[in-house]
């Protein structure tokens, strides 16, 4: 016989893949025994296995004194881990390793990146919100997305990211869910959802879906005050609660519990979700047999403090299950109302210990345990990635989704004499730039959001010299709500240019379509979801026929555009 003899370095690489590959999952590593977990668990003082349980606030934006008072926090209360909002990643990686070095216990750190670390700080990636991904129909773009999306997380030295959103949207009228979800379909939110979770878990961060058990349809925001939820448990173990049920199935690590009042669950009045034994514990871990990381939203928000004030909201979700309260008003008052519940006999230290020692295999598991230090060094380059940037224009190329069929984009000539309009913005757009150069005998038109009649029969004059017309209606808000505010004379001109075979392309949350009358007679409607630039090359990429779009529809928008319209 043979043998083959394979340089080193190759089987390096084999061993090292194998072992990657063959790593247990976070919810695995539960049943696994571990030294270093059972030995700082052993050594923890009670309040300070108390403290675990409590992530506090941390920004890079808000100057020296603020930064000063969660290095305070974190060295005097021993709490377990924080919760990064505003800045730039070059700073927060310095001020992890501040942080880091403070801490008696590592800290896990956390952020919410439900489209990448873009969602909170400067100078990084921001993937497509949900509502896009929602339309893409390759799950394996999501899946790179997530991968990507650890890296990123990684790179600054964080464990976890509080994302996917997995709540159903299915009422358009949602002022806080919306467009951060993957839609109205329950199969397509958990598969979408399922693909950026595997993605981010194989990629070594812990997860949290959220908001358990769904935050999809209400129209009240749980940051300033508490939603009910009148449904039947059969309607919300059936709807709602689907994606949770699937993903839990598929390992997620953690679950964010919604401040949300549901009677059906628990007719306790006025109390929020997070606070509920009947949720929490009892559905959650006991019929859903969940037993991952659960985590509260924050306990600053109005719909969980405004009827349980001073700290008793701390203490209630303690009891509740919860192994992450998040954002307490007070975390030093907590941990003491905590203990007292403990001596009070209300709260039992097997209890405390169980998160506790979640809390500390997702440090192990994560690998902050170790307690190295983040790389300072051209951290702004790493973290912004070209192929992260080719994956974020094939998610958008992806999303792209064409109603009322193809029939004006096909008919569209390149040589012909082309008005290419944007609506809702006075500066020239990516979509015009773009879509000029492949339709070169073309001219720009801007019509701000408040364009009045005037301006409006300005531009209508002048179209009397094209052939042919293709449309962009621009969002130009940070967000892509509903109510995107144009003037009704542009709305009026978009009902009558819809008659005349013009090529229309929205970059917009779709709920919007709703409020352009008309539209509906467009021969065709490219749907883009986002203003951002990527969306808007993509839509010229498919107006000029150089790309197919194949995205379906998420949500439905009324009786012309439903559920999984798109060519």
């Amino acid at each position: 016989m043979i043998q083959k003899k394979f340089p080193l370095f190759i089987v390096l690489l084999f061993f090292i893949f194998s072992a990657q590959a063959q790593k247990k999952s976070y919810i695995q590593s539960l049943d696994e025994p571990n030294h270093w977990v059972d030995s700082v668990l052993h050594k923890l003082k009670k309040r300070h296995k108390i403290a675990q349980l409590f992530f506090v606030r941390a920004h890079t934006n808000k100057g020296q004194a603020f930064e000063d008072s969660v290095g305070h926090v974190i060295k005097r209360e021993r709490i377990g881990g924080l919760v990064f909002f505003q800045g730039g990643p070059g700073r927060q990686a310095i001020l992890t390793n501040k942080y880091q070095a403070l801490a008696h216990t590592p800290l896990l750190i956390a952020s919410d990146g439900e489209w990448g670390l873009g969602m909170r700080l400067d100078s990084t990636i921001a993937y497509p919100y949900q509502m896009a991904l929602g339309a893409i129909q390759d799950k394996e773009l999501i899946y790179k997305m997530g991968m990507e999306v650890a890296k990123d997380y990684k790179r600054i030295g964080m464990q976890m990211n509080f994302s996917p959103d997995v709540d159903i949207n299915n009422n358009p009228k949602n002022p806080i869910i919306n467009y951060r979800s993957f839609g109205e379909d329950k199969y397509n939110v958990a598969l979408k959802a399922g693909a950026y979770l595997k993605g981010m878990q194989d990629g070594g961060l812990l997860v949290t879906l959220k908001h358990f058990p769904g935050h999809g349809d209400t129209d009240v925001d749980s940051h300033y005050d508490l939603p009910q939820l009148n449904f039947t448990k059969a309607r919300l173990d059936s709807l709602e609660i689907y994606p949770f049920k699937e993903l839990i199935r598929e390992g997620a690590a953690g679950i964010m519990i919604a401040h949300m009042n549901i009677p059906s669950l628990d007719n306790t009045p006025n109390l929020p979700s997070t606070l509920s034994k009947p949720i929490v514990t009892d559905l959650l871990k006991g019929e859903l047999g969940f037993r991952g990381l659960i985590v509260t939203d924050a306990m600053e928000m109005k719909g969980v403090v405004k009827h349980f004030k001073d700290g008793e909201a701390d203490v209630m979700g303690v009891i509740a299950g919860n192994d992450i309260l998040e954002l307490s008003e007070n975390s030093k008052r907590a941990v003491k109302l905590v203990r007292q519940a403990v001596r009070d006999g209300k709260i039992s230290m097997e209890r405390i210990d169980e998160s506790v020692r979640k809390i500390l295999i997702a440090k192990y598991w994560s690998g902050v345990y170790k307690r190295d230090t983040v790389n300072t060094h051209q951290v702004a380059a790493e973290v912004n990635r070209a192929e992260s940037f080719a994956l974020l224009q094939q998610l958008a190329d992806a999303s792209m989704t064409i109603l009322n069929g193809d029939g004006g984009i096909k008919s569209l000539d390149l040589a012909k004499r082309t008005a290419i309009i944007s609506i809702g913005t006075p500066e020239v757009t990516v979509f015009q730039r773009e879509s000029g150069k492949l339709y070169q005998n073309c001219m720009f038109f801007n019509l701000d959001k408040t364009a009045n009649a005037n301006t409006v029969a300005g531009v209508m004059k002048q179209l009397a010299a094209f052939d042919q017309v293709i449309i962009g209606i621009h969002d130009t808000r940070l967000r892509p709500g509903n109510g995107m505010e144009l003037s009704g004379d542009l709305k009026m001109l978009i009902r009558d240019m819809a008659t005349r075979n013009t090529v229309f392309a929205l970059f917009a949350n779709p709920y919007n379509l709703a409020g352009l009358p008309g539209i509906e007679n467009a021969k065709s409607l490219v749907v883009g979801y986002q203003k951002e630039d990527y969306m808007q090359k993509a839509a010229a990429e498919v107006i000029g026929n150089v790309k197919v779009a194949t995205g379906k529809l998420p949500v439905t928008v009324n009786n012309f555009f439903k559920f999984n319209a798109g060519l």
